[in-house]
Parts: C-alpha cells; sequence; structure tokens
C-alpha cells in the first residue's frame, strides 16, 4: 500500500465529496426507495435496505430524507426503476463498471455511451470487464478502531477474509454475501463503522500517471454527474504524488 493511492482514492479526491453531496443523498433515495419497494420496508427484515440506510447515514444523509425515501416506496408512488451495469474501457485502459438505476433504458444507455466516447472511452459489452472485478463487501473502519492486530482478529473473528491496514484506516473485505453478518459482528467488537457496503474490487489494477489519470477523472466525473448513475468503479493505481496533483 506504501506509495501508491488505490483505486478506492476515487472515492475520497479533495473537494469532491462536499460538490456532490446533493446528488450523493439523491442517489442514496433511489437505492433506499428501491430497496423498500423490493422487499420489506423495515430495514431488520431487509438486508439490502439496512445496508443502504448504513451508507446514507455514513455520509451524513439526514434522517428526514432517509424516511421519506422509505415512505416513498410504501405509498405506491415510487418510481420503476430498472439497474442495468455498463462496462467498458477508460483513457490508458483502464476497466470502468457503471452501475445505473433507470426508469427508461434508452435514455441512459445513450447518456452512458455518449460519456465514454467523449472523454476517451469505449463502452462495451456487459461482462467485456466485469472478470477483472470480484463482487465483495466492503467495511471501513478508523485508525482509532484499533492496531492492525486487533483488527485482524475481530475481522477473522467476524467472518471477514482479507483486512488491510494502513495510516488511512482499515478496509475490511468480506464475501458479499456475508456483508450484513460480517458488518453487524465487527459492529459488536469495534464498534460503527465508517462505510459498509457493496463494492467490486480490481483483481488487477493499472498504474496511471498525471495526464492518465486527469482524462480519467473527466471520464468519472462526467459518468458521476448523470442521475441514473449509482456507482462508478475504475481498476486505475497512482501514485501519491500524482493523486496530489490532480
Amino acid at each position: 500500500m506504501a506509495g501508491h493511492s488505490k483505486w478506492a482514492n476515487i472515492q475520497h479526491r479533495k473537494g469532491r465529496q462536499d460538490a456532490v453531496r446533493s446528488k450523493l443523498f439523491s442517489k442514496f433515495s433511489k437505492e433506499i426507495t428501491v430497496a423498500a419497494k423490493m422487499g420489506d420496508p423495515d430495514p431488520d427484515k431487509n438486508p439490502r435496505l439496512r445496508l443502504a440506510i448504513k451508507e446514507a447515514k455514513s455520509q451524513s444523509m439526514p434522517k428526514d430524507n432517509i424516511e421519506r425515501a422509505i415512505k416513498k416506496a410504501t405509498g405506491g408512488d415510487a418510481d420503476s426503476y430498472e439497474e442495468i451495469r455498463y462496462e467498458g474501457y477508460g483513457p490508458g485502459g483502464v476497466a470502468v463498471i457503471v452501475e445505473t438505476m433507470t426508469d427508461n433504458r434508452n435514455r441512459t444507455a445513450s447518456n452512458v455511451r455518449s460519456v465514454f466516447a467523449k472523454y476517451g472511452g469505449n463502452l462495451g459489452e456487459t461482462g467485456s470487464v466485469g472478470f477483472m472485478f470480484d463482487r465483495m463487501g466492503q467495511i471501513l473502519y478508523p485508525v482509532s478502531a484499533g492496531d492492525a492486530d486487533s483488527v485482524m482478529d475481530a475481522a477473522i473473528e467476524a467472518g471477514a477474509s482479507d483486512v488491510e491496514s494502513g495510516e488511512d484506516g482499515h478496509v475490511i473485505w468480506c464475501e458479499f454475501t456475508d456483508v450484513g453478518e460480517v458488518s453487524s459482528a465487527l459492529e459488536a467488537a469495534l464498534g460503527e463503522s465508517e462505510s459498509t457496503k457493496l463494492v467490486w474490487k480490481p483483481q488487477t489494477t493499472t498504474e496511471l500517471d498525471l495526464e492518465g489519470m486527469q482524462k480519467l477523472m473527466k471520464l468519472i466525473d462526467a459518468l458521476e454527474d448523470d442521475d441514473d448513475v449509482q456507482t462508478v468503479t475504475a481498476n486505475f493505481e497512482a501514485s501519491d504524488e500524482v493523486m496530489e496533483q490532480l
């Protein structure tokens, strides 16, 4: 880990979170509404809804917004959304997965294809890059949660598959089907996590220089700005020096 900022840094770019906070809340609301509509509106009986609420709270989404999103699902006036995943390549040959939630498949496909073309990417078929990623549960804890050994012990006890500890905190990985159980066990041992969610974890990464990162960030920012896009994952890697210049 030392000396390199991994792909996860896409979620922690300076100033980025504040700039997209309202859009972020909108995406969380959509996920909460869909999860509540597809399953039980009680998060204790609906693992997907529980995970969505937990992640929304980790980003300081107001309780009123969360409750409103759940009520929208139970009120019968919620839009019907379809979940569609798009895959392709960005500048520098970086693999990109785009997860969307849309009420208009044609609009979303057109928008995503247009963004890839405009910013030097190439949209592929479903499955064209997915095999390069693993679907995993990712649970983040701050450094204050404990030292590497104690967090590792707690993670093993909870049923996690791997832990990456560094100066930025602890990243705990588990099978995506086990994320609910593992996160609950970790909560009992380490307290509330900073974030708990399902992610696409790259099996390999492509290292980019400053120019490559700048081009990739333009593509990712444009994708994230689309209201139908929920998440964007790319298997890039860049040095700390490059990340600091972005």
